[in-house]
């Protein structure tokens, strides 16, 4: 997950994602963008962004039922 330091709608995707993952294990990283030049500008305004075996799969939410169904595909 690319997000920043304060950020109400990262705080919302992580939550979602950790409660997703206590239902099925999968890894997870989280990357602030912030300060990072290059992150800065591919991904803006758009955090939290969510990729999903290098795919970007969400953008600004999470939908709970949709990341289930992507990590059971790919567990």
């Amino acid at each position: 997950m690319y997000s920043r330091r304060t950020c109400g709608l990262c705080d919302e995707a992580r939550e979602v994602i950790q409660t997703v993952r206590r239902e099925v294990p999968f890894a997870f990283e989280e990357r602030l963008i912030d300060g990072d030049d290059r992150l800065e500008r591919e991904y803006g305004l758009r955090v939290p962004v969510v990729e999903v075996d290098g795919r970007e799969e969400f953008e600004l939410h999470v939908d709970p039922d949709h990341l289930r169904d992507l990590v059971k595909r790919g567990a």
